[in-house]
């Protein structure tokens, strides 16, 4: 039963939670008891939820989960008859919510924020028993306050960052006029504007962008997009595969901090005509190496800028943890151990080739070899490799930067990717020499890559003597393990899809249960957290050759290794789904059909 809250002006004390948790038997007495009597450990400022969170103490009640600050605000919230609200900064206009109080107001009664339209104000407070500001707000903003409990936390640390980030954002669009130049497309004339322009290094675009890294690192990002449009430009950010909206930003101000990035990534700022590419290395707030990626793009109303984030430590993970099986893992390294012969990984932009191959070398680069890679560009910049980039403009292209590696004594070479015939005879060359070089080519599944090869040019011959094995991949978002539901086949809204046709040619049992996304604050209600490889491994046995030499037939040759173990990128991902990671619908959007062409 919800308790009644008291008028008085007062602040939410440790005894009443301490005893409310003792109440609905989460807590032992003697441990509340012991903490209210610890006065030394009753840090001044510090919430009573935040204080019973740091005890790091489990539910008495099964299954005995941990009483986290998260769960005892909902806790606390759901008990006395409150609303409760999990604040998701991307989900928040800062610019309008900043606007409705100032910083020196919200930081005084502790209150945040979170929404607004043009009835009602959403605000975020900790404290259930102070109740002065609604009134005040009520007549100032002449709108409904609606009053919500929120991890007090949360609220301290996002007054500070929304209102920093706000307060940046305003001054640095205010101390620029409005453009006059939009940009090449189109011209926008008006008389006795001064049209200057932010400048790259102004504090506030700093503090823009260092904060806008630390927030896509905190949200677990894997790409940044920031896009100019006509008056406003556009940051979004990619998580588990999904471009979620971030923030808008006046035109001038995203100018700014294109030109910011672009400085710090030793780019040419003034070239606004031509795509570029840059890198920058920098850390997360808990010191941790993170490198990022640029490229940019001349658009209509400026240059688009994309920034890819690399985590170092998806390097030292296993093969097991980027999604093999056993049996893909024992075929993997098979393939590798050879000492010279051609593997190819094949997939679209974003399947993971890159994580594997980096992973596939770091396992290999041993101090007893002489790893060399050819790239474009380079991904992430590796300290057990020698690792050059393609140079279109002095022609250093792939094939001649595989010519170059042949003279540095190598065993290992990785080119980023073949593209042309020239680079497929290179690569050749160098397999044909006694090196192993590992190489990527974009195409829907395993067998096709042999087809494609065929169709640069290379005579069969040859590919029969080099290719040592290919490998097709794509990624899935695994569903978050907090939330996910255990269902039936049919009630999982699967029953239209046949389980044999999607693990046809290879025969598996459809599995009684699956599990279903639900969505939880872990996953940011998106039912998924991460993402998961699956693989689709063909090795070059005897009968696949003959197959290639004879007529290269792709359904044959996808017919011939289906019989000799290997799993479609459809049944790999089956079994995924079998194993309570995934789910059909995941695999069904990202995996071709049994029968895909080229």
């Amino acid at each position: 039963m919800a308790a009644v809250i008291a008028n008085q002006e007062r602040k939410l004390t440790l005894s009443e939670v301490l005893d409310q948790l003792v109440e609905d038997g989460y807590v032992p007495r003697e441990d509340a008891d012991s903490l209210l009597a610890s006065r030394h450990l009753h840090k001044a400022g510090v919430h009573p939820l935040a204080l019973v969170a740091e005890q790091k103490w489990k539910s008495l009640k099964p299954p005995h989960k941990p009483l986290h600050l998260e769960w005892l605000t909902e806790w606390y919230a759901t008990r006395n008859g409150l609303a409760y609200y999990h604040i998701d900064p991307l989900k928040i206009n800062f610019a309008a919510v900043t606007e409705l109080v100032s910083s020196a107001y919200a930081e005084r009664f502790k209150i945040l924020p979170v929404e607004v339209n043009g009835r009602e104000a959403v605000i975020a407070s900790a404290e259930p028993f102070v109740r002065e500001w609604e009134r005040e707000l009520a007549q100032m903003l002449r709108l409904d306050i609606k009053r919500v409990f929120a991890n007090p936390l949360d609220i301290n640390r996002y007054i500070v960052e929304f209102y920093n980030f706000a307060k940046s954002v305003k001054r640095a669009a205010g101390s620029a006029e409005k453009r006059s130049d939009l940009s090449n497309f189109e011209q926008l004339v008006e008389l006795g504007k001064t049209n200057r322009q932010l400048d790259a290094n102004d504090q506030h675009i700093v503090s823009i962008v260092d904060w806008l890294w630390q927030y896509a690192f905190d949200q677990r990002a894997s790409d940044i997009h920031i896009e100019p449009r006509r008056e406003f430009g556009q940051v979004r950010f990619r998580i588990d595969g999904v471009l979620h909206n971030v923030y808008q930003l006046p035109a001038p101000v995203i100018a700014a901090m294109t030109s910011r990035i672009k400085i710090l990534g030793r780019m040419d700022v003034v070239e606004k005509r031509r795509p570029q590419d840059g890198r920058i290395k920098t850390r997360t707030a808990d010191g941790q190496e993170v490198e990022l990626r640029l490229s940019t793009l001349p658009t209509a109303f400026g240059e688009k800028l994309v920034m890819r984030i690399f985590d170092p430590e998806v390097l030292v993970k296993d093969f097991t943890e980027l999604g093999f099986t056993p049996e893909d893992k024992r075929r993997w390294e098979e393939m590798t151990a050879r000492p010279h012969g051609i593997i190819l990984v094949t997939g679209p932009t974003g399947s993971g080739k890159t994580t594997t191959l980096y992973s596939t070398l770091k396992a290999l680069a041993t101090e007893a070899v002489n790893v060399c890679t050819i790239e474009d560009p380079i991904e992430m910049v590796e300290p057990a490799f020698n690792q050059m980039q393609v140079q279109p403009a002095i022609d250093l292209t792939f094939a001649e930067g595989v010519r170059a590696l042949m003279r540095q004594d190598p065993d290992i070479i990785m080119v980023g990717e073949i593209r042309d015939l020239e680079t497929a005879e290179m690569a050749i060359q160098a397999a044909l020499t006694g090196h192993l070089v590992l190489s990527t080519l974009h195409t829907n599944d395993a067998a096709s890559a042999i087809t494609r090869l065929l169709d640069l040019g290379v005579p069969r011959y040859l590919l029969n003597a080099t290719i040592i094995g290919i490998m097709a991949q794509r990624l899935v978002r695994t569903l978050c393990p907090q939330c996910k539901q255990k269902v039936s086949y049919e009630e999982g809204g699967t029953a239209e899809i046949d389980w044999d046709e999607l693990v046809a040619p290879w025969k598996a049992r459809r599995p009684d249960y699956l599990y279903r996304p639900v969505g939880c604050l872990d996953c940011r209600m998106t039912g998924y957290r991460g993402r998961v490889g699956i693989y689709e491994v063909l090795t070059m046995s005897p009968a696949i050759r003959r197959l290639v030499y004879a007529e290269a037939d792709i359904a044959k040759i996808r017919e011939q290794a289906y019989k000799e173990g290997m799993k479609s990128l459809r049944v790999s991902g089956a079994m995924k789904v079998a194993a309570g990671l995934t789910t059909l619908e995941e695999v069904l959007k990202v995996a071709p059909p049994h029968h895909a062409e080229r």
